[in-house]
């Protein structure tokens, strides 16, 4: 009789267990959950098998969180895009299709990050107004970047002096602002130059990302030079400018352009 007691104690004991443990994980799950984003994803409205070409009586739709799906589910406003497509891989009812799943052509990518070429990265530094050729420079153009900082002189020991040099050359632009260089489907975006933008986005490597971030935190002044879309030249030698360096080559500066931009001769 004792047993029976013990074993029907223990019983109980382990179901109490279990419904406390499921509750704490109910709750937990609610937390995680709480406030996130929800979605109307494409589902299966029954068991679909591999092979099966998509009818629109074969799907239904389903309140799933975005995190879930990672934003690769079906939505119900692209069900014409997959409507007489095959499936690849079996399906159970109510789960969400993703494109994946779908033998049908890549869903078109959206915003910057299609834009950007492997192994390079896209980057936003504070620049605007004057500074980007009065706002002038739009998106898909290719621009010099400047920098001018203050900083120890390397002539006179304690004193600070103001320099300034090309920091990057033949820099793509991706967007200024919110403007993108390309619209969503790939053509050249239309380029209005009424509205300002303090920002401009580059295509950069990883190594001149950081350079640009370092020039950008050490409180310097970037400036953009904007270039001919034909121009990929590239200057081996630019030198650092301080005031020293104007008083002594301005006037070889000017003979220069005088003589191979404006072509006079005698100079």
């Amino acid at each position: 009789m004792k047993q029976h007691v013990i074993l029907i104690v223990s019983v109980a004991i382990g179901i109490l267990a279990f419904w406390m443990t499921r509750s704490y994980l109910a709750r937990e799950l609610a937390n995680i959950h709480k406030g996130a984003e929800r979605v109307l994803a494409v589902v299966a409205a029954r068991d679909l098998a591999a092979g099966t070409v998509l009818r629109r009586e074969d799907l239904g739709t389903k309140t799933v969180f975005k995190d879930a799906v990672l934003g690769q589910a079906v939505l119900p406003d692209e069900v014409g895009s997959i409507l007489g497509k095959s499936l690849k891989f079996p399906v159970k009812r109510f789960e969400p299709l993703v494109w994946t799943y779908v033998d049908a052509p890549e869903r078109q990518r959206f915003g910057l990050a299609p834009m950007i070429k492997t192994g390079m990265r896209a980057l936003s530094l504070s620049i605007g107004g004057d500074a980007a050729v009065s706002g002038l420079v739009a998106p898909n153009d290719r621009v010099d970047i400047l920098g001018t900082f203050t900083m120890p002189s390397r002539r006179q020991a304690g004193q600070m002096e103001s320099v300034t040099f090309t920091l990057l050359q033949d820099v793509s632009v991706l967007a200024t602002g919110q403007r993108l260089g390309r619209t969503e489907l790939g053509a050249p975006a239309p380029v209005d130059l009424r509205g300002g933008y303090s920002t401009v986005t580059f295509e950069v490597t990883p190594r001149e990302a950081e350079l640009l971030v370092f020039a950008q935190h050490m409180k310097g002044q970037l400036t953009l030079t904007l270039r001919n879309p034909d121009d990929v030249g590239f200057e081996s030698e630019v030198p650092d400018v301080n005031f020293d360096y104007i008083q002594r080559v301005l006037p070889e500066i000017n003979r220069v352009r005088q003589r191979d931009i404006r072509h006079k001769r005698d100079l």
